[in-house]
């Protein structure tokens, strides 16, 4: 197996100190956002055979396994993260698998730069996403029903808002979030940064269940992903608990250290609470307008101590280990590639010892104990 040396990204809403702590290691001062193990080309895990990306494109049925190669092709096709929010990420959808497609394939025809601030769709694949809080986690995930999003923003007293709250108490659900959705993203600019203005001194006065939005609009002033924001639920995961996000979903991480893992993909529409471009047509034709109550997922345990969360797909397979002192070795030797990360203790996967933030990649067939105490993230796939 492959010990790697992982990349951390430092986006601006990273936290200063959340990942440092977990490695054992200086802040910087600088925001560390999140720290990638995987094969993806924008910042590929190293090890001592090279880069991970390059070891798969080198041998991809030897490094993959066979099953994985014929069913997602010569690819990893997960991307494994700590993420570390310090302040609220962009509200955001993903498309589904034949969105992604169509998407990529118009852009890639007129020609767009892949870097292009404008450009939607990065690549040709959807992203599914599971996060799984290591410290208490906040975020946004769904549409509420839209009566109680009403509700929330009549208490504002915001003159500027009541039209929106009327359409939420009038219309039939999906009509009323896809019509409230589609007035805030086309507004004025001018007379959107007032009524955030106004709506957050309200969300400031009242506090309560309203205090989030005020901090929102804090972090970004003026932005409809404020008002946005209030047609969502909003969640809080405790250490060990998790969140699946599909197709469709509008969410939003706010704050708190997590294991993220998702398929390989950089596909966002994004709705609010970002500088960054909005293409409110696609993100109106991708979102799903239907109001959720967001599902808590809980590992399911197994006879071997292996805690698996349970999702729909099979790009991933994220599950963990909680090993006490003194417990026997579990073999983990499997026919796809996995990535091992600990996040406490001191365990060893095979002969390395692994201090919490370290992890390796086991290529397909390699042996692979799990030993010593201490937690361990496991990602492979279904295949």
């Amino acid at each position: 197996m492959d010990r790697l040396v992982n990349t951390v990204r430092p986006y601006a809403w990273g936290s200063t100190t959340a990942i440092p702590e977990l490695l054992g290691t200086a802040p910087t001062g600088e925001p560390q956002a999140e720290m990638w193990m995987g094969a993806h080309p924008g910042a590929p895990s190293r090890t001592d055979r090279g880069s991970l990306n390059a070891l798969i494109d080198a041998d991809p049925v030897g490094e993959l396994g066979e099953r994985s190669v014929d069913k997602f092709g010569p690819r990893l096709p997960f991307l494994l993260k700590v993420l570390a929010a310090g302040a609220p990420l962009s509200l955001q959808a993903h498309p589904d698998l034949a969105q992604a497609r169509a998407g990529h394939a118009a852009e890639e025809a007129l020609g767009i730069p892949v870097d292009a601030p404008h450009r939607t769709y990065k690549d040709a694949n959807h992203k599914p996403e599971l996060i799984c809080a290591l410290t208490p986690f906040e975020g946004l995930c769904g549409f509420r029903a839209p009566a109680e999003t009403a509700d929330l923003i009549a208490a504002l007293g915001v003159d500027s808002l009541k039209p929106y709250v009327d359409l939420l108490y009038a219309h039939p659900e999906e009509a009323a979030l896809r019509e409230v959705l589609t007035a805030l993203l086309t507004a004025d600019p001018a007379e959107m940064a007032n009524t955030v203005a106004e709506a957050a001194a309200a969300a400031d006065r009242l506090g309560g269940e309203h205090a989030p939005y005020a901090s929102l609009a804090h972090h970004y002033p003026s932005d409809p992903g404020v008002i946005a924001a209030m047609l969502l639920n909003r969640i809080t995961l405790q250490p060990g608990e998790a969140l699946y996000l599909g197709a469709g979903v509008p969410h939003a991480y706010l704050s708190g250290l997590g294991v993220e893992i998702m398929a390989n993909s950089d596909n966002v529409l994004r709705c609010g609470l970002t500088p960054k471009h909005i293409d409110v047509p696609e993100l109106l034709r991708v979102v799903r307008f239907e109001p959720t109550d967001p599902a808590v997922l809980r590992p399911e345990a197994s006879p071997s101590g292996e805690e698996v969360y349970d999702t729909p797909i099979d790009e991933f397979r994220l599950s963990r280990f909680v090993r006490p002192e003194g417990a026997a070795p579990t073999d983990l030797t499997s026919p796809t590639s996995q990535i091992l990360l600990a996040v406490a203790g001191s365990p060893k996967a095979g002969d390395e010892t692994l201090a919490a933030g370290e992890s390796v990649f086991v290529p397909a067939g390699e042996k692979a104990e799990l030993s010593g105490a201490g937690t361990v993230f496991r990602a492979t796939v279904v295949a």
